[in-house]
């Protein structure tokens, strides 16, 4: 590729320029190449399209807004799935609390401490199957038809939930509901990251996290009023409007691209940025056009290498292991198994009101703190969210943790502070979900390169879910073997080890184009630079810098 293609095919880098400083004045001004006057004119109206290029006004964001929200309609259903356990747990559980009401205790079917740990777990051990195959699978048909296909199978779950008279019947509605959720992960999490614009990505992005946390709250809502088996039904609601919604709105404009369907792409694109003409997208059509371009070029300069080869460069490596640590952080930090034994940790605490409404306000601050996280997260970023929130949690355990401590030994101590766990706990669930519950799943999305984002994200979402299966699955015997203080410290101590983990090792990228934070992890001497320069600045400036008269080059040799 000749200099002069390059130059109307790429972005101008830093790295790019030329590094002869044979010329360089006394005074050390910039130096561009003079150019002709037609060219200038290019240059500035280059400039003035880059500017202009993306309107960030609430009409241009709503149908970003509605494809997410159709998308999510699915992202609920799967969250119903996590919430059910904990509201069927005590009424199938035979050795469970004494206060179960005969309206929620199950009369067809009892399971035993062994049986209610597979219950809690088994759909989390099965996600990661899903994730494996996620990209493999979905990619060859698109985002849109694989999330449409996907709402079948969870209606046959729920009427499985429902219509169960044995463990094997349970398990099995347990286990189809966890593989969908793992197929879900590709077409789900980068369907969002290739529809939305840099300044709204990490909103919408979050808002699929709190999506899955507001799908867990209604059980605990119906779980108060209805037996489990009635809620299930009313569950399958769900994916009869995510099947509907999902009919209405158009596939990736990206995965449309590398599929050479150029003119789709170009009207998914006008649908997208807010039902606007073709002339409105053409900017960004290009950019996307030519970025995948390049990245397909690159993937055929290395079609002899063996095909793990790009899962063993950085970026892959390093953005897998920060968002690996952040889910291990999530899941034993805590709120994992909380969430899932919450009715009985609470009645073992002696909270001042019954495990099921302590359970209801432990869900409605998970949502609250979903929702603060999502409000937030546009000013703040992702890092300042990420280290409040684990320092908070930790903060909490720690509290909770001494509470139980004192307890075993002196309970007239804390006879008067009855208060404190249920505080505490529920502050740390807060705390959690502001950020660290969600934060890998912002970061899947966006900090992969196109051509393994689907597998990669595949590959990244099973590991929370294993994670969170080996949390459950080992409860009782964590319980057994440091008792229930220790286990609340160890909490704590997980989630302070998380704080300076990320502080140290996760970079700032709310807001920057998905190709600078690609570029970002490919380079070695930023491992540890936490803000990530974006491209476009730097070509604008470059731009500015080039047919500013003031910034001409001195040629004036210098003889210092």
């Amino acid at each position: 590729m000749n200099p002069d293609t390059r130059e109307r095919t790429e972005p101008v880098l830093t790295s790019d320029l030329p590094n002869d400083h044979s010329t360089v004045s006394v005074n050390c001004r910039i130096a561009p190449i003079k150019e002709p006057t037609n060219q200038n004119n290019n240059n500035n109206n280059e400039i003035e399209a880059f500017r202009t290029k993306s309107k960030k006004t609430f009409k241009n964001a709503l149908p970003q807004i509605l494809a997410v929200s159709a998308k999510n309609c699915l992202l609920l259903t799967y969250g119903m799935t996590l919430g059910l356990p904990t509201i069927a747990i005590p009424a199938l559980y035979s050795n469970s609390v004494s206060n179960i009401t005969s309206v929620r205790h199950d009369d067809l079917l009892q399971l035993n401490k062994e049986q209610i740990s597979w219950f809690s777990s088994i759909n989390l051990i099965c996600v990661p199957l899903g994730c494996m195959i996620s990209g493999t699978i979905t990619q060859p048909f698109g985002r849109k038809p694989s999330m449409i296909a996907l709402t079948l199978p969870f209606i046959l779950a729920w009427l499985l939930f429902h219509y169960a008279s044995t463990v094997t019947q349970l398990y099995l509605a347990l286990a189809l509901c966890g593989l969908c959720g793992g197929l879900l992960e590709a077409p789900v999490l980068t369907y969002v990251a290739e529809i939305t614009e840099p300044h709204i990505r990490g909103v919408l992005a979050a808002l699929s996290s709190t999506t899955v946390i507001l799908g867990s709250i209604s059980q605990f809502i119906l779980g108060n009023f209805f037996h489990w088996r009635k809620v299930v039904l009313f569950n399958t609601i769900v994916p009869v409007v995510a099947f509907i919604s999902l009919l209405f709105i158009p596939e990736s404009p990206h995965w449309l691209i590398t599929k050479g369907r150029i003119a789709e792409a170009e009207k998914s694109l006008c649908w997208l940025r807010g039902w606007v003409q073709p002339d409105a997208v053409q900017y960004e059509l290009s950019m996307l056009s030519k970025s995948i371009a390049l990245n397909e070029e690159k993937v055929r300069m290395k079609k002899n290498k063996k095909f793990y080869s790009f899962y063993m460069r950085r970026t892959f490596l390093l953005p897998y292991f920060i968002i690996t640590a952040s889910f291990f952080f999530g899941s034993f930090g805590g709120t994992s198994t909380l969430q899932v034994y919450a009715v009985q940790i609470f009645e073992t605490l002696g909270s001042p009101i019954n495990g099921y409404t302590s359970t209801l306000v432990l869900g409605i601050l998970q949502l609250m703190g979903g929702i603060l996280g999502v409000s937030l997260i546009h000013w703040t970023g992702k890092r300042p969210l990420a280290i409040v929130s684990t320092l908070g949690s930790s903060f909490c355990f720690f509290v909770v943790s001494a509470y139980v401590f004192i307890k075993q030994y002196n309970e007239e101590i804390i006879l008067n502070v009855t208060w404190i766990p249920l505080v505490f706990l529920n502050t740390a669930a807060f705390m959690t979900h502001i950020s660290i519950r969600l934060l890998p799943w912002m970061l899947i999305g966006e900090v992969y390169p196109p051509n393994i984002r689907g597998q990669a994200s595949g590959a990244s979402g099973s590991s929370s879910y294993i994670f969170s299966f080996i949390a459950n699955k080992s409860y009782f015997m964590v319980l057994d073997c440091i008792n229930l203080s220790g286990t609340f410290l160890l909490y704590a101590i997980v989630s302070l080890i998380g704080c300076l983990m990320l502080y140290t090792m996760m970079p700032e990228t709310e807001g920057v184009p998905l190709e600078d934070i690609q570029n970002h992890f490919a380079d070695k001497t930023k491992t540890f630079v936490m803000k990530i320069e974006r491209s476009d600045k730097i070509k604008e400036k470059q731009m500015w810098s080039a047919t500013n008269p003031a910034l001409e080059l001195d040629h004036t040799e210098t003889h210092i």
